[in-house]
């Protein structure tokens, strides 16, 4: 049996708080995820990455591991009986016979495959659930994996909500010469996304990741929403941000003009004397949510390219006449 260096797979240290362990994840995930990855063995990377957060995420289970990992356990009394198999801890890995009849690391530690318990040298007890008579396996149940997918959709898609049709590799078992092998297929779901998401949230689909052994609860289903650059808004969390040019007259006269937003086109005043930079905040015309976000104009001054003869006469009038000293700041 190979011993598993979740740390290792995540890319962590030893001492990585949860938010370094999660956000490594979804680093991982993303990279090898079988939908998007153009990796050759971009399944079984995913598949570790997961099993390794699977572990590290949950403090039982990783106090478990370090133990483990430490080599904290009696090399002389850590003996587990598999039928007539018998496997035995040594400083950070296992040793025994016909390794591939048996399930792998996680479900050995666990309890996942055997059920039979491991204890070390400090009397602590891990696993134990499922064992019988004389060490032998019995049949367990193990929840299904959850599993992970990249959802990108339009910032008009997240402001109306959608449905989209989605498709990934479904991870499940199949018997093979009297034992479980890792096996896959493609799975198709329409999903509906509800109207607000924002980028890097989180919708759980109850129920729709991978199948649990011996009659176990299925796992869950993770879509993961990434929102799509847009030509004119920038999004901000739920407020939308937008440049709004506007003519050297717009800006000193005042004018009342008409600008778009998620929600269809609005008018709105532009107050006269406006520079470059000026924002004006239409309130709740962001992202729908509990506040909803707003939407943010930020006006910029654009002089035309090239004068029509009467024009430049006009800024040359404007020019002689104008009081104004917009490089006061400067002094002199």
């Amino acid at each position: 049996m190979e011993f598993k260096d979740y740390y290792g797979i995540l890319g962590v240290s030893e001492d990585a708080s949860d938010a370094d362990i999660k956000r490594a994840y979804r680093k991982l995930a993303r990279k090898y995820h079988p939908d998007v990855s153009d990796h050759t063995d971009a399944l079984a990377k995913f598949q570790e990455v997961g099993e390794a957060y699977e572990v590290l995420k949950d403090p039982e289970k990783r106090a478990a591991y370090e133990q483990i990992r430490a080599g904290g356990f009696d090399p002389e009394t850590f003996g587990q009986t598999f039928g007539d198999r018998e496997w035995q801890f040594r400083g950070g890995g296992y040793t025994g016979a016909d390794a591939g009849t048996f399930s792998d690391f996680f479900n050995a530690i666990f309890g996942g495959a055997s059920g039979d318990t491991f204890t070390g040298s400090s009397g602590d007890t891990f696993g134990g659930a499922g064992a019988g008579p004389g060490g032998r396996r019995t049949p367990f149940t193990a929840r299904g994996q959850d599993l992970r997918y990249r959802l990108e959709i339009t910032l008009e898609e997240s402001f109306n909500g959608v449905e989209r049709e989605i498709s990934f590799a479904l991870p499940q078992l199949i018997e093979r010469r009297g034992f479980d092998v890792a096996d896959e297929k493609r799975k198709t779901l329409r999903v509906k996304i509800p109207k607000g998401v924002c980028e890097g949230q989180e919708i759980r689909l109850r129920g729709q990741g991978a199948h649990g052994t011996q009659g176990g609860e299925r796992g869950n289903l993770f879509l993961e929403i990434h929102i799509r650059e847009h030509p004119h808004y920038v999004l901000d969390e739920r407020d939308v941000m937008m440049n709004v040019p506007i003519s050297p007259a717009e800006a000193a006269l005042g004018a009342d003009i008409e600008v778009p937003t998620l929600g269809g086109k609005v008018s709105v005043k532009v107050p006269a004397g406006t520079s470059s930079g000026v924002r004006l905040r239409l309130r709740g015309r962001g992202l729908p949510g509990e506040p909803p976000g707003d939407q943010f104009l930020i006006f910029k001054v654009v002089v035309p390219d090239a004068l029509s003869p009467r024009e430049k006469e006009l800024y040359e009038a404007l020019a002689h006449e104008s009081s104004a000293d917009v490089r006061g700041a400067f002094g002199g």
